[in-house]
């Protein structure tokens, strides 16, 4: 850490300044072949901001600890954990095929590049989501009899086809889209696809369980009423990196993307290890990852990322503005 500080305190006042700071992120900020990722002016002075602690317009050398020991290092040595999401026999050539959606996307394409990830790729934690229904489901066009559709609902139950989304009654109102009966708990379709690789020491997380209500994401059900393991498992592992693929980008592996991010973690959405139902949705979820400082790569890049070779800067500010709520929380609570 002291020779990292004075490599880049370059006029030696036992400071660093912004100018001083941006030559650091430039090396810090950089791929395995040397290649420089640029830190937008407006973010390097957001991230300079969180390290000046005492607003004085540089950063001391204890100001500089706190950065080395919070953002630094876990740039340079992240803890990564791989989740594969609802890689399952239904979605891929069962009853939920995604290629007869309107995206007209092939589930088998993601098991390759998922395999050679998970032989190549020394991730220090992976899990395998399962979509795992009752057959009384919410979410089965088949049950739409079963619950009393809101007057609001722009279909009714008479009329509603499969991808519909109707309203059920209930406080408040629920809407729900519709899908074919799919990954019934312990039938074949609810399996994990057979090509796809198992790893020694994986976690299974199960979603879906609950009758009533419906979960994408592989943190909490739709409603965020119930979570599942997986916030315990990453925080038992101190994970800081989250890398989501599987099926079907723009519904599962969209929805949990965007959650791990809004929790806090830095999230890469890998885009040849995930194939979904409609286009338009699935550049939506792109739009939504990027937007929130998330990164879209593809399975090639993931190695030198995870044995922190490869520094994208997107993660790092996404790991300062994390700081800034918790040192802004921690404020807050020593003014009250």
């Amino acid at each position: 850490m002291d020779a990292c500080f004075q490599a880049f305190d370059k006029d030696g006042d036992g400071y660093l300044d912004i100018e001083e700071f941006r030559f650091l992120t430039r090396a810090l900020f950089r791929n395995d072949r040397g290649k420089i990722y640029h830190l937008e002016e407006q973010k390097l002075a957001e991230v300079f901001n969180v390290f000046d602690l005492n607003d004085d317009g540089k950063i001391d050398k204890d100001e500089f600890t706190f950065c080395w020991n919070h953002w630094i290092k876990i740039i340079v040595r992240p803890i990564s954990a791989f989740l594969i999401v609802d890689v399952q026999n239904d979605f891929i050539s069962g009853t939920l095929n995604i290629s007869n959606c309107s995206a007209q996307q092939n589930g088998l394409d993601v098991i390759d590049p998922i395999n050679k990830l998970l032989e190549t790729v020394k991730f220090d934690a992976v899990f395998y989501s399962l979509d795992w229904h009752p057959s009384d489901h919410v979410s089965f066009i088949e049950n739409i009899g079963e619950r009393e559709i809101d007057p609001s609902s722009p279909v009714t139950a008479e009329n509603a086809k499969t991808y519909d989304t109707v309203i059920f009654s209930g406080s408040p109102p629920q809407k729900q889209r519709l899908w074919p009966r799919h990954c019934v708990q312990d039938t074949w379709g609810s399996e994990l696809h057979k090509d796809l690789k198992l790893v020694d020491n994986a976690i299974k997380v199960y979603k879906g369980t609950n009758p009533d209500v419906d979960s994408y994401s592989v943190f909490w059900d739709n409603k965020k009423m119930t979570d599942t393991t997986l916030c315990a498992q990453l925080r038992l592992r101190n994970a800081t990196d989250i890398y989501i693929c599987g099926l079907a980008y723009d519904v599962c592996v969209g929805a949990t993307a965007v959650d791990a991010l809004a929790i806090g973690y830095r999230t890469i959405l890998l885009d040849d290890c995930s194939r979904g139902v409609d286009l338009t949705d699935i550049e939506k979820t792109k739009n939504t990852v990027i937007t929130n400082s998330g990164v879209i790569v593809n399975s090639s890049q993931v190695k030198a990322m995870v044995e922190g070779r490869d520094r994208r800067p997107e993660l790092g500010y996404k790991l300062a503005m994390e700081l800034k709520a918790t040192l802004n929380e921690k404020t807050e609570e020593t003014s009250n």
